[in-house]
């Protein structure tokens, strides 16, 4: 409902247009974000059922691991079919609660990714700095408490965000969400009034939940290193080295094009606004796929499981 000077006053119903600048060739974007999500789906769900079958495989890197891979299918599962129903279907609007709501479970997730692999790095450096103990630190109760821990730091984290918007915001300029998912400085930025508490906000979930959690991975691997890099027999170093390779790649890839698509969408004002779109779905979508590819290729165990399971001969 418009009031008298243009604004909406709390509008029950949004419109997602998509890919700003690329509405006419969004049928043929959606083709390979499918395929990444059907790859994604598959892998991650493999990684699942073969951690779970495996009884070997109950150690704290692969429930961490599965951990990442469930982690992986539901922050995909948030994006792509609403996605896909704006660029195949032609159905861009959405409830305004339910926008809210896809964009808590969105950064909840992303949140939760980043804490688990900081668990990850940790478990790495306990595993290589203080062998003797791991077994005693890393017990399944703690992997419990961490899993519960992240997941919680997460939800509570972004909870005030969706709070802000509702209490904080109440008119709004337009009713268009020049973006294809809900997030959250895309809804933030449609308001009539002051949002400078909103981007603070914002930036301080940022800065405490991904900032802290790559300063205390950078330390982690920095001591691994330091570990590694000091043993004296060639063969224990790189099996070490070898064992951190997949989680590196992980990580980078998560960091890497998270913190691009945060900084080029808060300062690259010269950019196209199809690019800040373009970057935010291949830092959601991009992980998910390329996780459970990575650790099948860099983990022997997980690669003899997959080989039992396409390969393995009747007998008769």
């Amino acid at each position: 409902m418009f009031n008298l000077n243009g604004t909406v006053f709390m509008p029950p119903v949004l419109t997602l247009i998509g890919i700003t600048g690329l509405e006419s060739v969004q049928f043929w974007i959606g083709i390979p974000f499918c395929a990444m999500y059907i790859i994604a789906l598959f892998g991650n769900s493999m990684l699942l059922v073969i951690i779970q079958s495996e009884c070997s495989l109950h150690e704290p890197m692969y429930l961490f691991l599965a951990m990442l891979g469930a982690t992986d299918i539901a922050l995909s599962t948030c994006i792509l079919p609403k996605m896909l129903g704006i660029f195949w279907f032609h159905l861009p609007k959405i409830y305004f609660d339910a926008c809210l709501f896809q964009m808590w479970l969105i950064h909840t997730f992303q949140c939760t990714e980043s804490g688990i692999l900081l668990a990850m790095a940790l478990d790495h450096y306990v595993a290589i700095c203080d062998p003797l103990r791991h077994a005693t630190i890393f017990t399944h109760q703690l992997l419990t408490q961490i899993g519960v821990g992240v997941m919680l730091r997460a939800a509570l984290l972004v909870a005030p965000c969706l709070i802000l918007i509702q209490c904080w915001l109440k008119h709004y300029r337009t009713t268009v969400v020049s973006h294809s998912y809900c997030e959250h400085m895309a809804i933030v930025k449609l308001a009539a009034e002051d949002i400078r508490i909103n981007k603070i906000y914002g930036l301080f979930v940022a800065f405490t939940t991904l900032g802290f959690d790559i300063i205390f991975i950078t330390l982690s691997y920095i001591q691994i290193f330091l570990t590694v890099f000091n043993l004296p027999q060639k063969e224990a170093r790189l099996k070490d080295f070898n064992t951190c390779i997949a989680h590196i790649c992980v990580f980078l890839e998560f960091y890497l094009l998270g913190f691009f698509s945060f900084f080029t969408h808060r300062f690259g004002f010269h950019i196209p606004s199809y690019i800040h779109i373009l970057l935010f779905n291949l830092y959601l979508l991009v992980p998910p796929l390329l996780n459970p590819i990575v650790y099948g290729v860099k983990t022997k165990q997980i690669q003899d499981r997959v080989s039992k399971i396409f390969y393995s001969k009747d007998p008769s």
